[in-house]
């Protein structure tokens, strides 16, 4: 009796499986395109596309009044980290290309709007082309960046990061002044609550 029971059970529990089974398959994915000749420099200039876009995005939607804002009077304001990170895509771009750095001290020097936005967006042209240039074969020649041999995709992948961070900045600047910042744009409306019973 025993045997006869194990088996229906065993038979009952392979039900599931096999109506599961007989579910329509999923469509195949679509053949991959051919693979870019150098998919390391193509992945990181994708993801710097993303980051730069989003602190260009952020810079452009501040206020022109909250440019001088500072949380802390400690920290820099939004308008002189819009500057910083134009300051740094020049200075750490120029040195993944070996080439000298063609501006400088725009944080310190720009006050207005018009000028750091503009400034931002030409230091991220500037490391475009600085990706466009780059293979990964150059990318693997080494340079020397704070007095440590980095390789030149590194150098750009710092950049990203550096970006990155200070992104992370103007987007709690961005919220304490009560903006939403732009990768929080269009997000997905949560839920609606459950109608109370």
């Amino acid at each position: 009796m025993n045997k006869k029971l194990s088996f229906v059970f065993a038979a009952l529990m392979l039900v599931p499986v096999v109506l599961f089974g007989q579910e329509k398959a999923p469509a195949p994915a679509p053949a991959q395109s051919t693979p870019p000749a150098n998919p390391i420099t193509a992945s990181e200039k994708g993801f710097y596309g993303f980051v730069s876009g989003a602190v260009v995005g952020a810079a452009q939607k501040m206020p022109e009044e909250n440019y001088s804002f500072k949380p802390t009077p400690e920290v820099r304001s939004f308008g002189q980290l819009v500057g910083h990170v134009a300051d740094a895509s020049y200075a750490f771009c120029s040195q993944a290309i070996g080439a000298a750095n063609p501006v400088t001290g725009i944080e310190k020097t720009k006050t207005s709007k018009a000028d750091l936005v503009a400034a931002l967006q030409g230091g991220v042209a500037y490391c475009n082309k600085a990706f466009d240039s780059m293979t990964d074969a150059k990318g693997s020649e080494i340079v020397k960046l704070f007095n440590f041999n980095i390789a030149k995709l590194t150098v750009l992948s710092i950049n990203t990061a550096h970006t990155d961070e200070h992104y992370g900045n103007m987007v709690t600047y961005l919220r304490l002044k009560g903006i939403v910042p732009p990768t929080s744009e269009n997000q997905p409306a949560p839920p609606p609550a459950p109608a109370p019973k």
